[in-house]
């Protein structure tokens, strides 16, 4: 079988909209101390919420423009673009197929995953793949998305409080350089875990009706309490399934990028193979909790302040309602 080189990223962007509203702004709305308990056991300070007239292929536009001009190729050289979200602009068609058209790349296959917060490790792992096997494809742009803030039920403060919007997007590009590159990967689910955590009016399982509505099911809602135990359990088990792959010890790991809902949650993780916490870079605390676009915008934020270098051993892992969860392990590519 021919070989046709690995897959590795060559550019990122994230962003946010304009909207910024800190943890006080909840103190008023609510009456009560919400910024104590959001700082201390979350570690989220502030958070963007989009415009009325905005949707999530509204925010993702200039963060893959951002990307695009990273990585220095030009927009007529991507052949696919996946989005990750699971906040589309519409149920069909997919935001994928709104993006293409704002950014104007012509003749670019397009599709949208959603293994909610999952969703970008999932999305990257994709287009590595699709690069690995398949000549066509030399540059695909994956992103990964969020616009939760127009599910949320306001009469219940702590979902309110915690979620918010963005974009991270991501060039991932052809490779020869075999070293520095996406190494390997595992994905994991538990579906009994499906009617938890969602958003379960507006399918086929239930139309948006005006009971529906009446019934906020069309909301963000929490059904049920998933185990605060299980990404403690997940992510040292799918992280030492990738390090037994590639032969390699906790500690020489560089940077984690993780889901960013708990900060107690990942100091936990970090604590259970002994590495340091600040080997997680953390987002938060400036972004809130941005589901599915995190942990690109957390790499966005991680090159922006130059914390990444050439070589780096960097670990992805997310978590999503389902239970969905992806890991990768990868060699960053360019010092930034």
């Amino acid at each position: 079988m021919q070989q046709l080189g690995k897959a590795t990223i060559t550019g990122v962007g994230h962003y946010v909209p304009e909207k910024l509203v800190t943890n006080e702004y909840f103190n008023e709305l609510y009456q009560k101390d919400i910024d104590t308990f959001l700082k201390e056991k979350r570690n989220i300070h502030q958070r963007y919420f989009m415009a009325d007239d905005q949707a999530t292929s509204d925010l993702i536009v200039p963060a893959a423009e951002a990307a695009l001009k990273q990585a220095n190729i030009d927009k007529r050289d991507i052949q696919l673009i996946i989005v990750a979200t699971d906040t589309p602009d519409y149920v069909s068609p997919s935001t994928a197929s709104v993006v293409q058209h704002k950014l104007g790349i012509q003749n670019a296959g397009i599709f949208d995953i959603n293994t909610a917060c999952s969703g970008f490790v999932t999305a990257l792992d994709t287009a590595s793949k699709y690069i690995q096997a398949d000549s066509q494809y030399e540059n695909i742009l994956v992103v990964g998305a969020y616009g939760m803030s127009k599910f949320l039920d306001w009469d219940d403060y702590k979902i309110a409080s915690m979620f918010a919007d963005g974009a991270g997007a991501a060039i991932v590009s052809r490779t020869e350089d075999t070293d520095n590159c996406i190494l390997t990967s595992t994905t994991y689910g538990d579906g009994q875990y499906h009617d938890y955590m969602g958003i379960y009016a507006g399918g086929t399982y239930k139309k948006m009706s005006h009971d529906a509505i009446e019934n906020k099911e069309h909301l963000l809602s929490f059904a049920k309490r998933i185990p605060v135990e299980t990404n403690a359990i997940q992510w040292p088990r799918l992280t030492n399934v990738l390090l037994d792959r590639i032969k390699k010890k906790p500690e020489e790991i560089d940077t984690f990028f993780l889901t960013q809902l708990n900060i107690g949650t990942i100091n936990t993780f970090l604590d259970s193979l002994n590495i340091p916490h600040h080997k997680s870079h953390n987002v938060m605390n400036k972004f809130g909790y941005t589901g599915s676009a995190c942990i690109p915008m957390a790499i966005s934020d991680a090159v922006e302040n130059k914390k990444l270098k050439k070589g780096d051993l960097v670990f992805l892992l997310g978590s999503g309602g389902g239970m969905s969860m992806s890991a990768l392990a990868m060699r960053w590519s360019y010092n930034s």
